[in-house]
C-alpha cells in the first residue's frame, strides 16, 4: 500500500485501519468458533468408567473448545438429541439409533468402540450361575433362586439389553425379587452391592467401581454380551442452533486414529476396557 502525498496518507492510514479492523473482527469470530462448546449427551457407563476424563481433554487441546458432558442413560441421550438439546450424542443401543437416524435426528452415525456386559453379583452366588457362559440361562436361575436383582430400569443401552435377556429366557422381570433402580450404572452397582444381589453392567463400569461394591464378575464371555458404542451428530436441518462443526469434529476425531489410540490406551488396573470398532 503506497501513499505519495499527506492527504493520501491520510487515506492509506484510514484504509489499513479498516483493513486492521477486519481482521481483528474476523480474527474474533474464528476465536469464538473455535471455542463454541459441544454438548455431548451419552451413556453414564463412558462417564461413569472415567473413559471420558481421559480422552476428552486431548481433543479439546486440538479443537480449542469445551465439551460438556451430560450422562444418562441411552434412551434419555438420545431425546437430548431429538429436542435439539445436544449437538452429538454418545450411546450403546443399535436399534434406537437406527431409529433416530431414520426419524431424521441425526446428521451422521458412526461406530466408534466396544466392549462387553457381564453378570455381577455377591460372592456366595445364590443363584449358582458363576462361570456360565450363557446369560439367558443364567438370568432365568437368578429369576427362579428368588435372589435380588437390581435393573437400570431407565431405558439405557443396558436396560434394553436386560429387557431382551429377559425375554429371551422367557421371564417377567416383576416382583420383590425384581428391583427397578431408574438410575444410571455406577448407582446400580452400588445398590446391588448393598443388597447382595445381581445386576447386567457394562464391564468398564464395573471395573470401575468394583472396590466399592464387593461383587464378583460370574457370567461373562457370552456371545450375546457384545456391547457397541456409536456417535452422531444431531442434524443441524432439525435444529439450526446445534454446533454441527463442533459435533462434527469430535465424530470425527474419535474415529480417526487419534481418537481410536486414545481410547484403546484407556485403562483400569492396567486393563483395557473400550476397544476401537473395526474399521
Amino acid at each position: 500500500m503506497q501513499c505519495t502525498t499527506y492527504n493520501g496518507e491520510i487515506g492509506c492510514l484510514r484504509r489499513l485501519a479498516r483493513v486492521l479492523l477486519l481482521a481483528g473482527f474476523a480474527l474474533a469470530a474464528m476465536s469464538a468458533m473455535a471455542a463454541e462448546e459441544i454438548r455431548l449427551a451419552t451413556t453414564t457407563s463412558t462417564e461413569n468408567s472415567g473413559l471420558l476424563k481421559a480422552i476428552l481433554p486431548v481433543f479439546e487441546a486440538k479443537y480449542g473448545g469445551k465439551v460438556r458432558v451430560v450422562a444418562v442413560g441411552t434412551g434419555a441421550a438420545l431425546k437430548l438429541g431429538e429436542n435439539g438439546d445436544a449437538d452429538v450424542v454418545l450411546v450403546h443401543a443399535r436399534a434406537l439409533e437406527d431409529r433416530f437416524m431414520a426419524a431424521g435426528f441425526g446428521a451422521v452415525r458412526k461406530d466408534v468402540m466396544y466392549n462387553d456386559f457381564i453378570i455381577v453379583g455377591p460372592k456366595r452366588d445364590p443363584a449358582g450361575v458363576r462361570g456360565s457362559k450363557d446369560v439367558t440361562a443364567a438370568m432365568k436361575q437368578i429369576s427362579a433362586s428368588g435372589a435380588k436383582f437390581v435393573s437400570r430400569g431407565d431405558q439405557s443401552g443396558t436396560h434394553q439389553m436386560e429387557k431382551d435377556y429377559w425375554k429371551s429366557a422367557g421371564v417377567a422381570a416383576q416382583g420383590a425379587w425384581h428391583v427397578s433402580a431408574g438410575q444410571g450404572m455406577g448407582q446400580v452397582l452400588t445398590m446391588a452391592g448393598e443388597l447382595r444381589g445381581y445386576a447386567l453392567t457394562d464391564r468398564a463400569t464395573y471395573a470401575a467401581t468394583k472396590d466399592k461394591t464387593g461383587l464378583e464378575t460370574l457370567v461373562e464371555g457370552g456371545p450375546g454380551m457384545f456391547n457397541p458404542y456409536g456417535i452422531i451428530a444431531v442434524n443441524p436441518r432439525r435444529h439450526p442452533a446445534v454446533n454441527h462443526q463442533g459435533a462434527t469434529a469430535l465424530v470425527n476425531w474419535m474415529t480417526a486414529p487419534e481418537g481410536r489410540q486414545a481410547i484403546a490406551a484407556f485403562r483400569i488396573n492396567g486393563v483395557q476396557m473400550f476397544f476401537p470398532a473395526a474399521k
